[in-house]
């Protein structure tokens, strides 16, 4: 082959590569969003609000969309067809819930598409959450471990609930069975605890009968907003007095 019969080859062919790139694109949906991202400024905690993005495909074919997921917290869906025509336009509705949330808060939503340069499209929304004056509750331990107790023992704890919020706290404690005591009384519910305060109360669980690993859960009602019920986990493991008498004849020597 002479040079210049090598050189037309070579500007033939790659004349055909750039003209089935440039079909190839002629060809293709794409997706263009106004805005992939909103902010809604401060919302009311408790309140809900709605975003509508939209997008136009200025593609040469017809742009399909597929799934629309978001993250936790808020919903999305999709408010036109699931084709979009050449030069025509959609929209997805996103809604926010912010109850639950306080301060600052961010979440993604996740769009699919047959666009060859976005099967998978990341849109943002972004809000700060007003939380009104509340109560906040807190305790000082959320698990209590009694270790090694004899059978007919109880597991006897106390627990010190705090006010984090700016209002009065008001709590029951529950547990089927157990004693609540405060400064040796019994205890009176609901406890009101001022904000910035503590109370401290004693809770003792009868554990006749029971040999073994046990656990009990305290539930504790109440009119944070934010956690309305909380619990805490009480456990020990009970022996016999014969299991007793068997590691102390088993571990005397270390003991002495």
């Amino acid at each position: 082959m002479t040079r210049h019969l090598r050189f037309l080859s070579a500007f033939l062919l790659c004349g055909a590569v750039a003209l089935g790139s440039g079909l190839a694109a002629a060809g293709a949906s794409k997706i263009v969003f106004k805005a992939d991202a909103w902010n809604f400024g401060k919302v009311k905690q408790g309140a809900s609000v709605s975003y509508e993005f939209a997008f136009k495909n200025e593609g040469d074919d017809v742009l399909q969309i597929g799934n629309v997921e978001s993250s936790c917290g808020c919903t999305a869906a999709l408010v036109s067809d699931k084709k979009v025509d050449p030069g025509k336009s959609g929209k997805i509705k996103v809604t926010f819930n912010s109850t639950g949330y306080a301060g600052a808060v961010t979440k993604y939503i996740y769009v699919e598409t047959n666009d060859p340069d976005n099967r998978r499209l990341q849109l943002k929304i972004e809000a700060a959450v007003d939380v009104p004056p509340q109560p906040q509750i807190e305790l000082d331990r959320y698990t209590f471990d009694a270790g090694l107790i004899l059978e007919g023992e109880s597991i006897a704890a106390d627990i010190v609930v705090k006010n984090r919020g700016e209002l009065e706290l008001q709590f029951e404690a529950s547990l089927s069975g157990a004693t609540f005591e405060v400064k040796g009384r019994p205890a009176v519910f609901p406890i009101k605890v001022a904000p910035g305060k503590e109370a401290t109360f004693s809770v003792k669980v009868p554990l006749v009968g029971r040999v073994g690993y046990v656990r009990e859960f305290i539930l504790f009602k109440n009119n944070d907003p934010l956690r309305s019920t909380i619990s805490m986990t009480l456990s020990a493991y009970v022996i016999t007095k014969v299991q007793l008498k068997e590691l102390f004849e088993k571990y005397k020597s270390e003991i002495r």
